[in-house]
């Protein structure tokens, strides 16, 4: 008897903010060993990743990615094991990363380059390479030491502090010497930030809901300004960091999550830009390859050494990702949000 592959896939474009409707659960059998060609590789996934930036993909609009085909498996990182290959240098049990997409299994072709990685699970727990010591953690390091490039005793500010790039880069700039303040929604995710991440400070922007209050809260935790700003969020959150920047201050652009439902969001205040010399810089971390490897190094061996903590949440079994995928657009999440396959 075979076995079956159950899979997501987008159905149709979102008009504002997406539903699940948008989303369609898909059966098919997983190839079995002999219907392989040579150099392809079925893997079962363990945790398939969900991340903000896939919301962009689901528009038919101009951005740094092609937008995510219809009726076809969504895209997303997962890692599992090999089940069955045809490639000499992945055997049955190997534990792997790559891109399997919102689907229970994947056949891929190992000769690609860069389609399917080994992973060491010794010292790291195999969801890390989703998180922390994936795509989440390289996007974190390259932001904070390629563009912020913090000095010791300058102050740090990061939106979406909780999440899996924020809570990331906050360490980083505490491990280079830096004051960490977070920017997180609710008074258990900034406790979280401050007693286990280790932030100086984390400011709850559901508690200052007008643009006065969060200022002056903001204000209250950065007495020295603000050097260097990691941007998840955009929005209000963007225009009240603005205000407290410093001259020669650097802001690294990750995401806008604030706008992934396609409603406008203007800055108050461009004009800082200009008044305080500031380095304003986007980035895709995808185009930048030739960091991965000092990158993942640093922060392999701070999690492996548990110098780098992280939180996740999982949500169980395919069939609850459009959900959970949701919830992560609207901060329900608590750190990496992942969906757990086995």
């Amino acid at each position: 008897m075979s076995l079956i592959n159950r899979q997501i896939h987008l159905v149709s474009r979102p008009q504002g903010e997406a539903t699940v409707d948008n989303f369609q659960l898909v059966e098919l059998p997983v190839p079995a060993l002999e219907s392989l060609a040579e150099g392809q590789v079925v893997v079962r996934h363990h945790f398939l990743s969900l991340d903000p930036y896939m919301r962009g993909r689901m528009n038919d609009s101009r951005s740094y990615a092609d937008p995510q085909p219809l009726h076809a498996v969504m895209l997303g990182g997962t890692v599992g094991e090999v089940l069955h290959s045809k490639h000499p240098k992945f055997a049955p049990g190997d534990a792997v990363l790559g891109m399997g997409g919102w689907q229970e299994y994947s056949v891929v072709d190992a000769n690609q380059r860069g389609a399917l990685h080994k992973l060491d699970t010794t010292h790291i727990p195999m969801s890390a390479y989703l998180g922390a010591v994936g795509m989440p953690g390289v996007t974190a390091w390259y932001g904070l030491v390629k563009i912020i490039a913090p000095k010791a005793g300058e102050t740090v500010v990061v939106s979406a502090a909780s999440g899996a790039v924020g809570g990331v880069v906050g360490q980083l700039a505490k491990v280079r010497g830096c004051r960490v303040v977070g920017i997180a929604g609710g008074a258990d995710k900034c406790r979280y930030v401050v007693d286990e991440l280790g932030f100086d400070a984390c400011v709850d922007y559901k508690a200052h809901t007008d643009p006065k209050s969060l200022y002056q809260a903001l204000k209250a935790v950065t007495p020295q300004g603000v050097d260097g700003y990691f941007e998840n969020v955009g929005g209000a959150i963007l225009d009240a960091v603005m205000l407290r920047m410093n001259a020669f201050s650097r802001m690294a652009m990750c995401g806008m999550i604030a706008g992934y439902d396609g409603q406008p969001t203007p800055m108050s205040n461009p004009a800082l830009i200009l008044i305080n010399r500031m380095k304003v810089e986007g980035f895709i971390v995808s185009e930048h390859p030739e960091v991965w490897a000092d990158a993942t190094q640093e922060l392999g061996t701070l999690v492996a050494t548990g110098r780098l903590k992280f939180k996740e949440s999982v949500a169980q079994g395919i069939a609850t990702a459009p959900e959970a995928f949701l919830g992560l657009l609207k901060g329900k999440n608590f750190g990496k949000q992942l969906v757990k396959l086995i």
